[in-house]
């Protein structure tokens, strides 16, 4: 099957090199498909060479020792070169997905291809909304200085096997001072004929000094049971003074896979509040890195993760306070039902010269069977000595008292327990920023809980 050195049985792989994705992006790089400038061929072998370096994370690697992702590096998903845009859907097939609100500026991408005729890229003042491949050639001083200098080869295996691949993407540029009332989404959406296909969108957001903008990314399935691969990396830049709040909603089909990584570089007195969502897929992770870099810059980071079968979802975040008197506040929930496993992992690193850093971490999971699981790791490294840094992690099921309580109340036993497992993620849900967002998630955990679960 043209596993390299994918062989074997254990957890991870170790090190293991799958020269399918290898020769993918060996052809990409030497046929020039791209037709992109030196700097972009150069950062791509960079990025090849690295993953050949490293091959997939095993469980043996620290970073990935609870999450097999064996399934991911023994298979032979193919990455398709994109020629053109599928006509198998229409504007009707989104309306589920666009949170009541089609006017919103949107990029929408299925299967990894650009729609432009689903797409919404209409002239907004101060705003510049491009695939990939027009960006190139429209903006190129704007990617050479930004693309993979956020979110670099090595971050991660998969990052970097990304940057080698990825020739589908979108990128946004939001002009200095530009303020953009309704969110612009974007929209990665997988059908049936993802099948067997490794996704592997790329974005690039760029927020000027003083702009203000919200961003919806959304991954998405209209067919439930397809097993395909999703390698998202996001790039978001942050420029002095800048405001950004970012929801990222992960739905996809829970028989694929889905590895996310996020890079966020925040300037001096930048705010960015983020708030992730964690449905769908048999394997999910997604790594959210935040780097302030600037002096009073700001960070609030918020997730949501609901898991039930044998779902495996993973939150990995690391937030850098490298400059003094920022702020960073971080409150993360799961509910875990059936033989489901969570895993989050939260860094906080404090630089010596961050003094006054002030940075607060939250991990709260309710399992709702006895066979659910979480592992979570809350992580402090400070360097400095005039901080306030707490963290905090709390495991346990519903409060049989406050069952009960209902119940005495008239509440049938399993609509107490929706209820109370409902009221323990509103707690984050409220943190979304916009309200027809907020509104639609509400409605989707609220039928996600719907289905009493088993009798613990």
């Amino acid at each position: 099957m043209g596993l390299g050195h994918c062989g074997g049985r254990g957890g991870g792989g170790g090190g293991c090199v799958s020269e399918v994705y290898v020769r993918q992006a060996e052809a990409l790089v030497g046929d020039g498909v791209d037709n992109g400038p030196r700097w972009l061929a150069e950062l791509r072998r960079g990025a090849l060479e690295e993953f050949r370096r490293t091959g997939f994370p095993s469980t043996k690697d620290e970073e990935w020792r609870f999450t097999p992702i064996a399934p991911i590096a023994r298979s032979d998903f193919r990455t398709p070169i994109p020629a053109r845009e599928t006509a198998a859907i229409g504007v009707s097939n989104l309306e589920p997905f666009l949170f009541g609100h089609p006017e919103w500026p949107r990029l929408v991408f299925v299967d990894g291809v650009f729609a432009s005729r689903l797409s919404d890229l209409g002239s907004r003042a101060g705003i510049s909304m491009k695939r990939l491949a027009a960006a190139m050639l429209d903006e190129p001083g704007l990617l050479e200085r930004h693309l993979g200098r956020h979110a670099t080869p090595g971050a991660t295996p998969f990052t970097a096997l990304n940057t080698a691949l990825a020739v589908e993407g979108a990128v946004i540029r939001v002009a200095r001072g530009t303020v953009q009332d309704d969110p612009i989404h974007l929209l990665f959406v997988a059908t049936a004929a993802a099948d067997a296909v490794a996704i592997q969108p790329r974005t690039l957001v760029v927020v000027e000094p003083e702009a203000r903008v919200q961003l919806v990314e959304s991954y998405v399935t209209l067919a439930a049971d397809t097993r395909y691969w999703t390698n998202a990396v996001t790039e978001v830049a942050v420029g002095e003074g800048a405001w950004v709040e970012h929801s990222r909603i992960q739905r996809e089909a829970e028989s694929a896979y889905h590895i996310g990584f996020t890079q966020i570089t925040q300037e001096q007195g930048s705010h960015y509040r983020s708030f992730s969502m964690a449905m769908g897929g048999a394997i999910a992770r997604h790594n959210l890195h935040t780097r302030l870099g600037g002096e009073n810059a700001e960070a609030l980071l918020y997730g949501l993760y609901i898991a039930h079968g044998d779902q495996l979802i993973d939150n990995h975040t690391t937030i850098y306070h490298d400059q003094p008197n920022c702020r960073s506040w971080e409150v993360y929930k799961g509910l875990l039902d059936q033989q489901s496993h969570g895993v989050f992992n939260g860094k906080i690193l404090v630089k010596p010269e961050a003094q006054k850093t002030d940075a607060k971490q939250t991990n709260r999971a309710l399992l709702l069977s006895r066979d659910a699981r979480i592992d979570t790791k809350p992580q402090l490294e400070i360097f400095a000595d005039d901080v306030k840094c707490t963290h905090g992690a709390t495991v346990g099921q519903l409060d049989q008292m406050a069952v009960f309580y209902l119940q005495s109340r008239g509440v049938p036993k399993a609509s107490a327990r929706q209820l109370l497992t409902y009221a323990f993620a509103a707690e984050v849900l409220d943190e979304v920023a916009s309200p027809p967002v907020r509104a639609a998630l509400n409605r989707i955990v609220h039928e996600r809980l719907s289905a009493p679960p088993p009798e613990a």
